[in-house]
């Protein structure tokens, strides 16, 4: 339920804070009224395509058994490390710039295509973290417990809801960029995690080989079988037991995490 929370939280802040950007254009640019609504459909839209994607994924699953519905989990376990991690690094990079880009998108759509415009960025914008959204939750639901999935995701986005309305009123002295910067540290740590759940998946039908295993048996520290070890697992990808081939993966995933992290840094 934990990373639930968290991954719904980070990504709802970001849409939340993109409808704020895009409304306070609106607002600086004296819409009639039209504007907003144009705005309004478009996040309806944004949302409804996340929904789309979160559909036709639970279609594909249900058509698929066996081996075939492994590899597709295994794939998707993969595709949601790779997305968080991107997005992670393209905020970083273009973070900063993100309104000042917004702006200029809804811009030249109001310009060429009126209130139609205005509505289509807003549902691009929604779409993309709404899409993200979806991919992360599939892959952490690989763990099963749908209900505690479902309560954490509806909990994450109030957290979100509630953050984005303390950052606008400025209350509590909400520093929102180390927010956000310490976020995206947590967002890398259970990338790594969804990572290593692929791998072990990976390991347990032979597809990759252990080289050895384990490599260490550390569960007299911290036993990922009890009930606090595998929350503590699930968040961080953590092994009482690991094998060898996954923690050299896992070592090469933060070594390219740390070289992007510096290269953006400096873009």
């Amino acid at each position: 339920m934990g990373n639930a929370i968290f991954v719904v939280w980070r990504e709802s802040l970001e849409a939340f804070l993109i409808a704020g950007i895009l409304f306070a254009w609106l607002q600086a640019n004296h819409d009639d009224g039209r504007g907003k609504r144009a705005l309004l459909l478009g996040l309806a839209g944004g949302v409804g395509l996340a929904l789309l994607l979160g559909w036709g994924l639970l279609t594909v699953q249900d058509e698929l058994t066996g081996q075939a519905l492994e590899v597709f989990q295994t794939a998707m376990l993969f595709v949601a490390a790779g997305l968080i991690t991107q997005m992670v690094l393209w905020m970083r990079r273009h973070g900063r710039t993100i309104k000042a880009r917004l702006h200029a998108d809804l811009t030249l759509a109001a310009t060429r295509s009126g209130h139609l415009g205005v509505a289509v960025v807003a549902a691009l914008a929604v779409a993309r973290e709404g899409a993200e959204t979806v991919i992360f939750l599939y892959g952490l639901a690989q763990g099963g417990e749908m209900q505690s999935l479902l309560i954490g995701s509806l909990i994450g986005l109030a957290a979100a809801a509630l953050t984005a309305w303390l950052a606008a009123k400025s209350l509590a002295r909400l520093n929102l960029p180390l927010l956000l910067r310490l976020s995206a540290i947590l967002l890398l740590i259970i990338s790594s995690a969804l990572l290593v759940a692929a791998l072990d998946r990976l390991i347990g039908d032979g597809t990759l080989p252990p080289l050895i295993d384990p490599v260490w048996n550390s569960a007299w520290l911290i036993d990922d079988t009890s009930q606090a070890g595998k929350l503590f697992a699930d968040f961080t990808g953590y092994r009482a037991r690991p094998a060898l081939s996954e923690l050299l993966i896992w070592a090469g995933y933060w070594m390219l995490v740390a070289f992007f992290w510096r290269k953006t840094a400096h873009a």
